[in-house]
């Protein structure tokens, strides 16, 4: 079974962008989000995938991801995702031996910033960084597929 185990954590300043190795723009829409779990179309250059979650409020989610035909996955964010689109600039940052994947959400979610960690292993120790905020892995308005139904700017 595919498990993700990843903590949310709100950015408190600009201090991580001088450390950014990289970075990818994100368009990303639900076609399923009610019940036992999400199903999301995502796309991010020439690269497209269809995404199915557990609908657990936890760190530890299972999860699935399957490369589709881009034209296909756009068609999807247009005509079959319910809610609104969730866009955003993740960038990708090396803290501590880890990699830190700092979401900047743009459209209806602008203004939010989020720091997300992969461990290995729901107990993992790892060092954090001075610009993570607040944990916010158990609050579900941080999750994208609530932030599709309820954007960031209206709450």
């Amino acid at each position: 079974m595919a498990q993700e185990i990843e903590r949310k954590f709100l950015v408190t300043s600009e201090d991580w962008r001088a450390q950014v190795r990289t970075s990818a723009r994100y368009r990303q829409g639900y076609l399923a989000n009610e019940g036992r779990c999400s199903v999301r179309v995502r796309v991010s250059g020439s690269d497209a995938y269809l995404n199915i979650k557990s609908a657990t409020l936890d760190i530890v989610r299972t999860e699935y991801e399957y490369s589709i035909p881009l034209a296909d996955a756009e068609e999807m964010l247009e005509h079959l995702c319910s809610g609104l689109l969730v866009e955003k600039t993740r960038h990708f940052v090396d803290y501590g031996g880890f990699v830190w994947e700092i979401d900047v959400f743009e459209g209806v979610n602008q203004g939010l910033v989020i720091a997300e960690i992969e461990l290995d292993h729901e107990h993992a120790e790892f060092p954090r960084p001075p610009w993570a905020g607040a944990e916010v892995s158990d609050d579900p308005r941080y999750y994208n597929v609530y932030l599709a139904r309820t954007p960031y700017t209206r709450w």
